[in-house]
């Protein structure tokens, strides 16, 4: 749909909307899970004096996100992540504090590097004639130009969705209101990028595809390695957030976008259904977040605990939930498609990790004895809140099969042989196994963490990433900020300027005022070395 805003002089100003299956199924579940969830924190931010400011730049977030998916036009794009951008700020900053300061400043700065590849879409298209990308992808496909767009493109989406090196922000970014991160891991800030590489997959070069699967395919394995090392619930939440886009991004680099997009749409039900459960778990813990506190839950909130455990099985693809439908597709997909071996095992070890992390948060959090003492009894979640979930666990029960129904109505039969079609099942067995070993250890001198620590410390620090986004940028600058003070304020630039020549002018000043004192030594000095003068020039 074409809406011509103004004619002047011939030329003319066109804003363009897409509405197609894909934008309209994206904004439905867009609109779903941000009205369960402003119902959610209508309860959880209860007593809150910035409750209206809160609502209101969750709105403004999801309205960002609708110009994101209707515009087929880079630049209305560019406005609406720059809407998700800024928005995201101002929530992740929400309870201002340093803590909340810094993160949100990791999250705005990692996404400008995204911005900036935008805007230099922009400029580049401007040898086409038009930002509208959709007329010009299969057809300039083959051309450099739309090479360097793409690439400009995959840059913007692995900011927004926190691929290897951007990973760190998004763990950080938790700092924000839980109702705010259930809606930003489900279906908006992070999305957005995995939705853009999905409209501009088409013109996706051989080299592009190949790197795109390296990084997704190495950031969902880092994730899903870093969480099994996490105690904090909602960073392990986060940590499964970051696989699950890496899981994506691999499905859009072998050339599945439609089923992407499939799985983009399962993850938003269950993801806002776990990010809402951890928040009720953490609002009746007294604002506790360590699971290592938690245990027996299941006895106290047994509704939270049902909700918690069928979005965790649904994260881990266990049959006939949301996630089987779309996450068994991808991975029988995988097998039958032309991958390299390197993709294949990290593929499979990631959802292997997946399921271990999932069961070790299961057993932690619902199963055991009840590990905290607090000075009131934990109670079950209000009435707003519940309603909320309710919403999200019936479509996270049932969305997978019904969006298997719209986006898939022709059935088709993948043939494998009983090994491959064995090996996920095998996978997620064996990944539910070791989940449930790894929450038994004993804590204490004689944990397995500690006799590997430098392993934990790599594995459980995302490979040092937040060092390197953190420590890494800032170490350089204020070293040289350190020399430079040294040197030039209060070093030899100091001594030989301004410091200096007030130490030679008051030196001087004291000789002069010296010279004024009439001193007869002075005088008789000075009449001493004119005589010796005059005899040395009558002498020679």
């Amino acid at each position: 749909m074409d809406w011509n805003i103004v004619t002047l002089n011939g030329s003319s100003i066109v804003m363009t909307f897409l509405f197609d299956w894909m934008s309209l199924l994206f904004m439905g579940f867009v609109f779903i899970i941000s009205s369960l969830v402003i119902l959610y924190s209508d309860d959880y931010m209860f007593g809150d004096l910035s409750i209206v400011r809160f609502i209101l730049l969750v709105l403004m977030f999801v309205v960002s996100m609708m110009f994101l998916i209707i515009s087929p036009n880079v630049v209305s794009i560019l406005l609406g992540w720059d809407g998700l951008g800024l928005v995201s700020y101002l929530l992740v900053i929400y309870y201002q504090n340093v803590s909340s300061y810094g993160a949100g400043m990791l999250t705005v700065l990692s996404n400008r590097v995204g911005d900036v590849a935008l805007l230099m879409v922009i400029a580049w298209m401007i040898n086409f004639g038009s930002w509208s990308f959709i007329y010009y992808l299969e057809f300039l496909s083959s051309s450099f130009e739309m090479g360097l767009i793409s690439f400009l493109i995959v840059l913007a989406a692995m900011t927004s969705s926190a691929q290897i090196p951007f990973s760190s922000w998004l763990p950080a970014a938790m700092a924000a209101p839980t109702p705010v991160s259930a809606l930003v891991h489900s279906s908006t800030l992070v999305t957005a990028g995995v939705y853009l590489l999905i409209r501009f997959s088409p013109s996706f070069g051989y080299w592009l595809n190949v790197f795109l699967l390296l990084i997704s395919g190495l950031t969902m394995f880092m994730a899903g390695l870093g969480a099994n090392f996490e105690f904090d619930l909602s960073s392990i939440i986060a940590l499964s957030t970051l696989s699950q886009l890496g899981l994506m991004i691999m499905t859009i680099s072998i050339g599945l976008s439609n089923l992407a997009f499939f799985h983009l749409l399962t993850h938003a039900l269950f993801k806002a259904l776990l990010f809402m459960c951890a928040g009720g778990v953490i609002h009746s813990m007294g604002d506790s977040q360590d699971i290592r506190f938690m245990g027996g839950l299941s006895v106290y909130m047994p509704f939270t605990s049902s909700s918690l455990m069928v979005s965790n099985f649904a994260l881990c693809g266990m049959p006939f939930l949301a996630g089987f439908y779309s996450k068994d597709f991808i991975l029988e997909m995988f097998s039958i498609s032309y991958v390299n071996m390197f993709g294949f095992f990290l593929l499979f070890v990631s959802t292997g990790l997946t399921v271990c992390y999932s069961f070790r948060l299961f057993y932690f959090v619902l199963c055991g004895d009840f590990n905290f003492v607090p000075s009131y009894s934990l109670v079950e979640i209000n009435y707003n809140m519940m309603v909320g979930m309710v919403g999200l666990l019936i479509m996270s029960v049932f969305g997978g099969s019904t969006l298997m129904w719209l986006i898939c109505p022709t059935p088709s039969v993948i043939c494998l042989p009983y090994y491959l079609s064995f090996l996920t099942l095998f996978v997620v067995f064996l990944g539910g196994w070791l989940g449930y070993e790894i929450a038994g250890f004993v804590f204490g001198d004689k944990l397995l963490s500690m006799c590997f620590y430098s392993f934990s410390s790599f594995s459980g620090s995302m490979w040092f990433m937040p060092f390197f986004s953190t420590y890494g940028v800032s170490f350089g600058p204020l070293g040289i900020g350190y020399s430079t003070t040294s040197v030039f304020d209060s070093g030899w630039m100091e001594l030989f300027g301004g410091q200096g020549l007030y130490w030679i002018l008051f030196n001087l000043s004291k000789v002069n005022q010296w010279f004024q004192y009439n001193s007869l030594k002075v005088f008789m000095g000075f009449f001493v070395m004119w005589i010796v003068i005059l005899l040395f020039i009558i002498v020679f």
